[in-house]
């Protein structure tokens, strides 16, 4: 089974990635650089992340890496990023094409690919209004209600799920935590939910030590600038208490760093999620070893309220929680070694590779 697994960068991410492979040569090493950081890795296969030989792994909107790997392979100059992907698939011989980034890569990509490819799936947990999916052979993800909009569209749906990275697993071992909260995740306008919590959260930083590495949008930066005080945009600035604590946004190995220092991670859907939850920083949270504190909802199996996480239906909730919780580290620890040893067994990279060539065999 030849696997291409094709996913695509977070605009935030992207300086970080140039430093990080600075000093590397060449489309191989660039992507071992990239691969060793551990971005977005809960969504990776486990042949692409044990260097199989029969696994092959891109970012298909990395121009400057697909431009390199066109140039090595002798390709004339001006290709789009679409002909070099499809050029790649072609040389890697592909059979099973996945692609982490379907909204760029659509149907019209998919009747496209080279006759060695039998299936195509593709992964989208997010609501896709105008997004045409139906030349996949499958569309994957972990939250049924929106499964369940691609099967009322006729497109085939099936369920997959991130899994536990096990690099993860040095930074769960940490005995010294001393950050007592930590929120990691985007800030704009379409976060009111998310807002009103850390702002709640906010108040307790005279008690406890609390760090919120958030990643703005760039009318929350406008906002904020010298030249944003003199625009009416003030519905975009964040509460001054929220201000006082921001970080700057941590991904990759610095991501599992900040969890790995926290006792509790406070995490919050986005607004337009509905009521499923599961987003890849749970599996995240749990596994760096953190008791994470998350908003009620419908979880995957074995993320359970009081055994391996917590929940919480309000901003004062999640308070009373937080403060309840840093009051007994013992009950605090019991519920993240529980968290920690559900996600790495029930959700390992063997278990997800198992259920991908369940649904390969079955497709």
């Amino acid at each position: 089974m030849r696997i291409f697994q094709n996913s695509g960068l977070y605009p935030a991410y992207r300086h970080r990635l140039e430093a990080l492979r600075k000093h590397q040569r060449g489309y191989a090493e660039w992507m071992s650089a990239f691969l060793a950081d551990r971005y977005g890795t809960a969504h990776y296969l486990q042949p692409v992340l044990q260097g199989a030989a029969n696994a092959f792994f891109t970012n298909g909107d990395d121009e400057s890496a697909q431009r390199l790997w066109a140039k090595e392979q002798g390709l004339p100059n001006g290709q789009s990023l679409e002909a070099i992907l499809l050029a790649q698939i072609e040389h890697h011989r592909t059979e099973i094409f996945y692609n982490l980034d379907p909204m760029r890569y659509g149907s019209d990509f998919v009747r496209k690919l080279p006759g060695s490819v039998r299936l195509s799936f593709a992964w989208r947990a997010a609501p896709s209004p105008g997004a045409d999916f139906s030349a996949y052979d499958l569309v994957l993800c972990n939250f049924p209600s929106i499964l369940k909009s691609y099967a009322d569209r006729g497109w085939r749906a099936r369920y997959f799920s991130p899994a536990h990275d096990p690099a993860m697993d040095r930074f769960a071992m940490q005995s010294e935590r001393p950050v007592d909260v930590v929120f990691v995740g985007g800030y704009s306008r379409h976060h009111s939910r998310r807002a009103a919590l850390l702002e709640a959260v906010a108040d307790l930083a005279g008690d406890f030590e609390l760090r919120f590495h958030l990643d703005n949008s760039r009318m929350t930066r406008l906002a904020e600038s010298p030249l944003g005080l003199l625009l009416p945009v003030k519905q975009h600035r964040r509460p001054r208490s929220i201000q006082s604590l921001a970080l700057d946004p941590v991904f990759g190995l610095d991501l599992y760093a900040a969890l790995g220092s926290a006792k509790i991670v406070l995490n919050g859907a986005i607004d337009m999620a509905g009521n499923d939850r599961g987003n890849m920083r749970c599996f995240e949270a749990l596994g760096c070893g953190a008791l994470m504190l998350s908003d009620a909802g419908n979880y995957p199996k074995g993320m359970c309220d009081g055994e391996s996480m917590v929940t919480y239906s309000s901003p004062a909730e999640a308070v009373r929680h937080i403060r309840a919780l840093l009051g007994d580290p013992l009950r605090l620890k019991r519920i993240a070694d529980s968290g920690h040893h559900m996600v790495a067994t029930a959700y390992s990279k063997a278990e997800q590779w198992k259920a991908f060539v369940q649904l390969a065999a079955a497709a």
